[in-house]
């Protein structure tokens, strides 16, 4: 099997854009990462204050504090040269399982 053939190149796009716009999507990512932590703390507080739904909402936080670390780590290592390097594995997977165990506590809140 052949391999496919290279696309031609987009004359209209701006490839000097991209980081600009990785750099905005991190931001909107940490926004709603901010508005889940929010709404966990909300819901605790309202929910009546278990022991179990405390330390889900205290673990919410704290994930967000992380995914927030990495997040900043990111814009800055995009704003600071035009042309970025690769983003290290070890952060992509610490942003994936700050993400994942947001969404878990949140689950382990509304339940």
């Amino acid at each position: 099997m052949s391999s496919p053939a290279p696309r031609p190149r987009d004359p209209d796009r701006d490839p000097g854009l991209q980081p600009e716009r990785t750099r905005l999507a991190w931001r909107r990512t940490t926004l709603s990462g901010t508005v889940v932590a929010v709404l966990a703390v909300k819901t605790v507080l309202h929910g009546g204050a278990s022991a179990a739904g405390v330390t889900a909402g205290a673990l919410c936080c704290v994930l967000w504090l992380g995914f927030l670390s990495v997040a900043h780590r990111r814009i800055r290592t995009l704003a600071a040269t035009p042309s970025p390097v690769a983003f290290a594995p070890r952060h992509a997977a610490a942003a994936v399982l700050c993400t994942v165990a947001m969404a878990v506590c949140g689950a382990a809140l509304v339940l």
